[in-house]
């Protein structure tokens, strides 16, 4: 689970981190080579994408990402590799660019059969949305509660907490938040709605908590605010439709790598890739941060790697 305990930047200075979680494993375990062409499904800022173009020469990239704020952030990273953002599907980059960037779902994107040498997604949520209080992920800034990764859909938080019964709140904060009071939370969060910002709800939820586990050694409001995320995004529907296309768009010998933060995603990435009839898992255990990483950066702290090849 991603914590939300950490030290707030000043919003003004917000921009997509680039530091991505696992990078020498992640580049080890897809064995970049010559020439290859990879996938970045979740570019975010452009940090794996980045470490795979500099790993060996005439790499090509194409960059997904369903929000435009990382897209864009992800082109000026990227900004000598060239490459423009458009909707279309995968083509090879141009002469000239090594990346094509595509405004994309990784759940609606088009794999194109047999193409790439590796495919790389990592699940996390960037430091930017949790760090951006007008992107509603976060209670440490008073914000309203949004949290769309693609801010083109229209269901938000707001709708989810103020509009959804009280059995249906319950079940999503069990489900996807494994919140054992979740009917107790969302039965106060009913109470006390509509609430309007992430301060207020999460509020409501520590007011419905015992005082221990109030104070406990994370929020109370953390695994209710992930649930949310989760719903608002429709994130583990859309985990299952890129683990069932992904391995299709790998070449023979070509390699996935998944970088799952919770329990949730991590279950589901296990039992596909060992279920997939065109897949052989490479990494028996998931492959975790070292004290070192999580020093230097704490939310690599629950990140879990996966790897496996295409036979």
């Amino acid at each position: 689970m991603e914590s939300d305990s950490q030290i707030p930047l000043d919003p003004k200075e917000q921009t997509f981190s680039h530091i991505p979680v696992l990078s020498r494993e992640v580049i080890e375990g897809l064995m970049i080579r010559p020439g290859g062409r990879y996938l970045d499904v979740t570019v975010g800022g452009g940090g794996h994408s980045r470490l795979i173009l500099e790993a060996a020469l005439d790499v090509q990239v194409t960059a997904i990402d369903q929000d435009e704020d990382a897209l864009a952030a992800a082109q000026k990273y990227l900004a000598e590799y060239g490459g423009s953002i458009n909707e279309a599907v995968a083509s090879a980059p141009g002469k000239e660019a090594r990346v094509q960037f595509i405004l994309s779902n990784f759940a609606t994107y088009e794999f194109p059969s047999e193409t790439f040498d590796g495919i790389i997604a990592d699940l996390g949520v960037s430091s930017y949305h949790l760090d951006t209080p007008d992107r509603g992920f976060s209670f440490r800034h008073a914000a309203s509660l949004d949290m769309r990764m693609d801010r083109r859909q229209s269901l938000t938080a707001a709708e989810v907490i103020n509009s959804w019964d009280e059995a249906e709140l319950a079940d999503i904060f069990f489900k996807y938040g494994e919140e054992r009071l979740s009917r107790r939370i969302a039965r106060r969060i009913v109470e006390k709605r509509p609430l309007h910002t992430t301060v207020d709800l999460a509020e409501a939820i520590a007011s419905s908590v015992p005082p221990k586990y109030r104070h406990g050694r994370i929020h109370p409001a953390t695994r209710v605010f992930q649930a949310l995320r989760i719903v608002v995004n429709d994130e583990l529907k859309a985990l299952e439709t890129l683990l069932d296309k992904a391995p299709k768009a790998l070449v023979p010998g070509g390699r996935i790598a998944i970088i799952s933060f919770h329990s949730l995603e991590d279950r589901l990435v296990k039992h596909s890739l060992r279920n997939s009839p065109l897949l052989q898992v490479v990494t028996k255990k998931p492959i975790i941060a070292q004290e070192e990483e999580i020093a230097r950066n704490p939310r690599s702290r629950s990140a879990k790697l996966r790897i496996a090849q295409r036979s």
